[in-house]
């Protein structure tokens, strides 16, 4: 596949970055493994975890995503394959949280160990904090990537508004740009990336590897009504789709993949890569199956009056 340069930054990788938060939860190890393996085998390479992933899971406090990845990082010796994408600034406990010089610095080198590696590709900010002063969290990323230990940065959860302020602070003070935007987009959550983000994104060139691609499960067509919610460990919150124009989109969708003799996933990604802006869409698995059918879903190109029709079904 034709790989795609993120932003303005050196980083380029093939349309698909596979999810890190399944690894070391619902993915255990051994699965893990497997997965990454048939991911890097298939010609992709883009890694996205985050330090905070799992500290949802009871017992779990953080950091178990990134030591699954640097376990299978170190066992297999390939770490110039693949390019990493983590993240800080969320809650880890007694660990802190937020985007203070003082946390990232520490952060960082959490991160570095936990992923058995002296660099990370792309180190994001998970959450925008108000009580840190931009040039000090842009500048302990300067000092990051001037040690080598980063490559670029990019930003998540954060305003429109925040976002492009951090770009002007960074540029009038000569500091590191945010190379990249990783939102809340997909089939049914359409809303505010294009009407807010977007453009930012095309007037600053920023990359954009948006997360839950899938509507964390719902677009894979699992969920059609309330006695569907206790298939998986997400399904509790599925309910707030469950509404006329959740059950339109999943209609489409069955249409459109009857034409493209396509799974509803893969077509819901195959849609989110046509769209202005999108770099890769970001999507997890918990078999190499399912990888196999993401796969397939960013290697689709859908013909325009499919587009259309799924256009029109998710019109928020």
């Amino acid at each position: 596949m034709t790989a795609r340069r993120l932003g303005t930054s050196d980083l380029s990788f093939e349309p698909l970055v596979l999810g890190g938060n399944v690894f070391g939860w619902t993915a255990d190890e051994p699965t893990s493994f497997a997965v990454l393996d048939r991911f890097v085998e298939a010609g992709f390479s883009a890694i996205d975890t985050a330090d905070s992933y799992q500290t949802w899971v009871p017992g779990h406090k953080g950091g178990e995503s990134e030591t699954v990845i640097g376990n299978w990082l170190k066992s297999r010796g390939n770490r110039d394959k693949v390019l990493v994408m983590t993240k800080v600034g969320a809650d880890m406990g007694e660990a802190g949280s937020g985007l203070s010089a003082a946390h990232i610095e520490r952060s960082v080198e959490a991160s570095l160990k936990r992923l058995q590696t002296d660099y990370i590709d792309l180190y994001q900010s998970h959450y925008e904090d108000l009580s840190v002063p931009p040039e000090e969290t842009l500048g302990a990323y300067d000092r990051l990537i001037k040690a080598g230990k980063v490559r670029a940065i990019g930003a998540s959860n954060t305003t429109p508004a925040n976002l492009q302020r951090d770009i002007d602070v960074a540029r009038r003070k000569s500091l590191p740009v945010y190379a990249s935007l990783q939102p809340l987009y997909n089939l049914y959550d359409r809303t505010p990336f294009e009407t807010d983000y977007l453009p930012v994104v095309e007037k600053e060139k920023l990359g954009v590897i948006p997360y839950f691609s899938l509507a964390a499960g719902f677009l894979t067509g699992k969920y059609h009504g309330e006695a569907d919610l206790s298939k998986s460990p997400r399904g509790g919150g599925m309910k707030k789709y469950l509404n006329p124009r959740g059950l339109r989109i999943l209609d489409a969708l069955d249409a459109v993949a009857g034409r493209n003799d396509a799974t509803l996933a893969e077509i819901a990604l195959a849609w989110l890569l046509a769209k202005p802006g999108v770099t890769a869409p970001i999507a997890s698995a918990t078999s190499t199956e399912q990888l196999d059918s993401l796969i397939k879903g960013v290697r689709l190109e859908l013909a325009l009056e499919d587009i259309v029709e799924l256009d029109k079904a998710s019109a928020p």
